[in-house]
């Protein structure tokens, strides 16, 4: 898998007033009526539990310099969850899920369904609110590294 491109993400949650977040590349978009878009997350990490249980999340669309950023949160450094929040200004909008405040794009989602598929969880959300930030470089991951376009 090491060969297919992804567009790096951060999907957050907020779970029992405690916000998680983890970085990802596989999400896209379902729908466009109603709008809704998918993202999978790792059932083997312990620190997702959240996820399967919140009934909110958030896409985070990172720029090429949210490269740290997405390594602090793909669990690079091991740092804590707070210590992760802390290297990026967040805010919310619906649900309470947080979105990032520089992102290319943050999706603001409802779960509206969840399917369990071998090491990872599919999250559905219908998205009900969007944050378009300024233009610039996508970051992607390939061949175990980072990349932009």
């Amino acid at each position: 898998m090491s060969r297919y491109a992804g567009h790096v993400q951060i999907v957050t949650t907020e779970f029992q007033g405690v916000a998680r977040g983890t970085t990802i590349t596989a999400a896209c978009s379902v729908s466009d009526q109603p709008p809704m878009v998918l993202a999978c997350i790792n059932n083997q990490n312990e620190g997702n539990k959240p996820f399967f249980e919140s009934d909110c999340f958030a896409l985070n669309t990172l720029a090429a310099h949210h490269q740290d950023l997405a390594g602090a949160f793909a669990g690079f450094g091991k740092l804590s969850s707070e210590e992760r929040f802390a290297l990026g200004s967040w805010e919310q909008m619906i649900t309470g899920a947080p979105l990032l405040a520089d992102a290319i794009a943050a999706y603001d989602c409802r779960v509206v369904d969840r399917k369990i598929t071998a090491t990872h969880t599919v999250l559905f959300g219908e998205v009900v609110g969007l944050k378009l930030g300024e233009k610039a470089a996508t970051l992607l991951y390939l061949q175990r590294g980072f990349h932009t376009v």
